[in-house]
């Protein structure tokens, strides 16, 4: 979890650094994405442990007492593989009631994060453009706020920076409620241009000199202060809904899409009505067919052009509706395929639990290493392949080359016979990753060649 935070931090550390947040935000955030990164954790962790535990007992040789005591490995195992389905269904249990939760409340506080303004932090000569129409530098900044050389300009999108403002020093304070920033400036002028006075446009505007031993300036902060959005905005996403509310959405969209199809059936039977004509029936059209060559020849001369132009428009129309329709089907089949990942995911954090431990409780009695040294690596690499492997099988759910069915189950069907292979192997004290083994079959082979 540490390092899946740690990942986390590194992603969204500019939108975190130099926004002036509470400490109590940040550990709110870290919170929320420490529930979000369970789905990936606790079965790498399942993993990573249950190789660890039967590499130590295999390392230790208490494995080999506990066979010769008469009980097989999947006695030994059955304690834990009680406990591990015990925690399968605890994160079924996590995935449709907290999981949609935490996605929610991460979500909406990310949003927030990202949006949120930088602090406003005056730096000694730099332009700071933070205020909206305004551009403040200073020249010198003492530690008690008190400013040198202030130069301020107004800026207007239209016609420039046409005030600007210097005063010789200044103190800055910020309201008790984080309102408003407060410059006293002193010893200083103000130059603001204005046009003419004349109705018409004047190229020589009016330029106003004011000199002042002490004013006052002040900026709103309130863009600055950070505002919480509405979580109702972000309920209706994926990764935020439980188990029954996808069901419901699920249905809801199948529902657009059969009502979709019956309207589209329902425009083109009444353009089909519109422009049919019984005046020919089949056995006529079949004789007509017969005296003339085209269709064309049929239509009088005098309403060729008509008649085509009318075909044109109906064909438009026809295209129009199927092109609109077929838009619609695309977008609904997005959605859809997205509620279907999310139900089947809330199902596969479960069963990979149970599948990890079956392939890593078999896998650390046969390497018969415990501590975090070769435990580790093969943890990681077999957690990889599950990964990668479901990782594809997603994408091409997305995509919609796959059913979301095969492709989020993909990566638990290729895994669960290795780890049948992997408890067959350990229970008849396979060899599999033995290296003295492999070096002696490989001494056997020489010494018969040079035999």
């Amino acid at each position: 979890m540490f390092v899946l935070l740690m990942l986390f931090l590194f992603k969204y550390i500019d939108d975190l650094i130099g926004k002036g947040f509470e400490w109590y935000v940040i550990l709110e955030l870290l919170m929320y994405a420490s529930a979000t990164n369970v789905a990936m954790a606790l079965p790498l962790a399942i993993l990573l442990s249950s190789i660890m535990t039967f590499g130590s007992l295999g390392e230790n040789y208490e494995l080999v007492a506990i066979k010769s005591a008469g009980i097989s490995l999947q006695r030994a195992m059955m304690p834990l593989i009680i406990t591990v389905s015990m925690l399968s269904v605890g994160a079924f249990l996590f995935s449709d009631y907290m999981l949609p939760v935490a996605n929610l409340k991460m979500g909406s506080l990310l949003y927030d994060v990202r949006n949120q303004k930088a602090a406003f932090l005056i730096n000694e000569g730099v332009f700071n453009n933070s205020i909206p129409g305004y551009s403040i530098r200073v020249k010198k900044k003492d530690p008690d706020q008190t400013l040198h050389d202030v130069l301020i300009y107004e800026r207007n999108t239209t016609s420039g920076n046409v005030n600007e403002l210097m005063a010789k020093e200044g103190q800055m304070f910020i309201t008790d409620d984080n309102q408003l920033l407060v410059l006293k400036l002193k010893n200083g002028k103000r130059y603001e241009e204005s046009p003419g006075s004349t109705g018409s446009y004047n190229p020589r505007q009016r330029l106003m000199r004011t000199y002042f031993k002490e004013t006052e300036q002040r900026f709103d902060l309130s863009g600055f202060k950070m505002k919480r959005t509405d979580e109702e905005l972000f309920k209706s996403n994926y990764a935020m809904l439980n188990l029954r509310q996808l069901n419901f959405y699920r249905d809801s969209f199948q529902l657009k899409a059969d009502s979709n199809l019956r309207s589209t059936y329902k425009d083109l039977t009444m353009l089909n009505r519109t422009y049919r004509t019984d005046s020919l029936n089949p056995k006529g059209s079949v004789k007509l067919l017969k005296k003339y060559k085209r269709v064309e020849d049929m239509i009088p001369r005098e309403r060729a052009l008509q008649s085509i132009q009318t075909a044109k428009d109906q064909i438009r129309s026809v295209r129009d509706i199927l092109n609109r329709k077929q838009l619609f089907i695309v977008d609904n089949d997005v959605r859809m395929r997205g509620f279907l990942i999310e139900l089947n995911r809330k199902f596969t954090l479960a069963f990979s639990c149970l599948v990890l431990f079956f392939i890593g409780a078999p896998l650390g009695a046969i390497i018969r290493k415990g501590g975090l040294g070769l435990p580790v690596v093969m943890s990681v690499l077999f957690f990889l392949l599950y990964h990668i492997i479901s990782t594809i099988g997603e994408k091409s759910v997305k995509e919609g080359t796959m059913s979301p069915f095969i492709g989020m189950w993909i990566a638990i069907f290729v895994l669960s016979p290795l780890g049948i292979f992997l408890t067959y192997k350990a229970t008849a004290d396979s060899v599999l990753f033995d290296l003295d083994y492999y070096k002696r079959w490989f001494r056997r082979i020489i010494s018969r060649k040079k035999e």
